[in-house]
């Protein structure tokens, strides 16, 4: 009698507490945001480009949440975004307040080899990006090279800020790849100091230019032909640059363009955002439509087009999932290699 009147309660409090448990579980969205506050944390400092289209973006993608929470920005800068996609992955709430901005470099860096990202990349929720970028190895009009063949036999000097920046890689896998005589001057201090020194003279160009970047800071260089782009570099080819040559169509050994698939990959992840592992999934699928809806918001885009952001290429977090799963499952690993002795000289 003892042992089933113990069996009783027991099975009485374990439906209490599954009963006590359901509307939690299966809280929707919508009533899990209201009254929320959504942290936007970016992997750079205040006043950058990033930066900026996180305010941007906060400023209208609470609307389009369902429960319209709040949404702020806090920057966690450091280590070219590795500090911030760590505790991302590591430390940062996995309920679905929290989402990360982070630069294209830091779903790659494990790909490179670095030992600092404590982090796997496949696991984390992506969400989406407003944008692509394209990269231009730009140099001056003086410069004695007037296309990327003349750079095979003609050096030039490409300014930029250290050994390991994205534009000294670049610069790099243009030599390796294509044969260019790029001699990487480093120590400016940011691509603003090597473009002041293209115009003094000091340099001939600049390995690695975003289009966006370019248009956003030098709208009228290209157009008055104060600069000759030697390749546009990219998984996609820039729309608005038909007549630049395209890297992916200059190669044809094979080892060459899977190397380069990889290597551009970070442009094409553009400016993503992500949320930690471990997000409830109908969470991680409001946040992600929510995204897109802001992406194509017609205020968002004004006020981002405003500030010079570019946002007229938005892919999701699908597309973004699926752009890692190819490049660290389907790189060869001879291939992986390589790429790791460019990225680090």
């Amino acid at each position: 009698m003892h042992t089933a009147w113990m069996l009783r309660i027991t099975i009485a409090i374990a439906a209490v507490s599954a009963l006590s448990a359901t509307p939690a579980l299966a809280q929707p969205a919508s009533e899990f945001y209201k009254g929320k506050t959504v942290t936007l944390l970016i992997s750079s400092a205040s006043g950058g480009g990033y930066d900026t289209l996180a305010r941007t973006l906060a400023n209208h993608l609470g609307k389009l949440i369902p429960g319209t929470p709040a949404v702020i920005v806090k920057n966690m800068a450091g280590a070219g975004g590795i500090v911030a996609t760590n505790h991302l992955y590591n430390v940062a709430p996995k309920d679905g307040t929290t989402v990360g901005g982070v630069q294209n470099n830091t779903p790659f860096e494990p790909l490179f080899g670095t030992k600092a990202a404590t982090y796997d990349p496949l696991k984390f929720n992506w969400l989406g990006t407003p944008s692509i970028e394209v990269a231009l190895a730009t140099v001056w009009h003086t410069a004695p090279v007037n296309t990327w063949q003349d750079a095979r036999t003609q050096e030039i000097t490409m300014g930029s800020s250290g050994v390991n920046s994205t534009p000294s890689f670049y610069g790099r896998l243009l030599n390796d790849t294509l044969g260019l005589k790029q001699k990487i001057i480093v120590g400016y201090e940011s691509q603003t100091h090597a473009f002041l020194a293209m115009e003094r003279g000091e340099i001939d160009g600049y390995p690695s230019v975003f289009y966006s970047a370019l248009m956003s800071t030098k709208p009228t260089w290209y157009k008055d032909k104060l600069v000759k782009l030697l390749v546009q570099m990219g998984i996609e080819k820039e729309p608005a640059l038909p007549e630049v040559p395209f890297a992916l169509d200059l190669v044809t050994n094979p080892d060459d363009k899977l190397l380069m698939v990889a290597a551009f990959a970070p442009l094409q992840s553009g400016r993503p955002y992500l949320m930690p592992p471990g997000v409830p999934a109908d969470r991680v699928a409001t946040m992600s439509q929510a995204m897109m809806d802001t992406f194509k918001d017609p205020a968002f885009v004004a006020e981002a087009e405003k500030r010079g952001l570019g946002v007229n290429s938005p892919r999701s977090g699908k597309e973004l999932q699926d752009l890692l799963t190819q490049v660290y499952t389907k790189t060869p690993p001879h291939i992986i290699e390589r790429l790791r002795k460019i990225s680090t000289p």
